[in-house]
């Protein structure tokens, strides 16, 4: 039995261990990584799985964006430890994270990742929305939790340099 929690300070060099392991050396000089450095992630949004041994077999984070200066999620990244893949776990994840999103009052989820995946939950290619390079354009994806929520959205995603608040309310 997995058990769902939230990533707590304490977790953090867990969690990038799992990050580590499951992607390529230089993860961190991906064009997402400049949006994301020096910003606090959404901290009600970030999940993890441990075991009942208490191992971590699984993480999800989310950071605030701005897409054409309107706010947006970004979703990533979300790992599954390799012994635990094929569990089910990272759908888990996402589909209880991006309920809280929901909850919390963010209206749209993006993503850059794989279309076939992630559309099993909803995203779909961004049309007009740019990535700072070398973001393949047909690999920023994106999600609504509210109707029409991507409707007229387009931009550059830029970092969420404002005030941080834990909800992406309607503007």
């Amino acid at each position: 039995m997995y058990a769902i929690q939230p990533e707590t300070p304490a977790d953090y060099h867990e969690v990038e261990a799992l990050y580590d392991l499951c992607f390529a050396p230089g993860r961190t000089a991906l064009s997402s990584y400049r949006l994301r450095d020096g910003v606090p992630p959404v901290a009600n949004l970030c999940l993890l799985y441990r075991n009942p041994d208490g191992v971590l077999q699984a993480a999800i984070r989310y950071w605030p964006v701005r897409v054409g200066g309107r706010k947006a999620l970004l979703l990533g990244p979300i790992a599954v430890h390799p012994t635990a893949q094929g569990e089910g776990l990272g759908a888990l994840l996402m589909l209880q994270s991006l309920e809280y999103a929901a909850i919390a009052g963010w209206s749209r989820v993006m993503l850059v990742g794989d279309a076939p995946y992630y559309a099993r939950f909803g995203f779909s290619k961004l049309e007009g929305v740019v990535m700072p390079p070398p973001t393949n354009p047909d690999r920023v994806l994106g999600l609504e939790l509210w109707d029409d929520a991507w409707v007229d959205v387009r931009g550059p995603v830029t970092r969420e340099d404002g005030p941080k608040d834990e909800a992406g309310l309607a503007e």
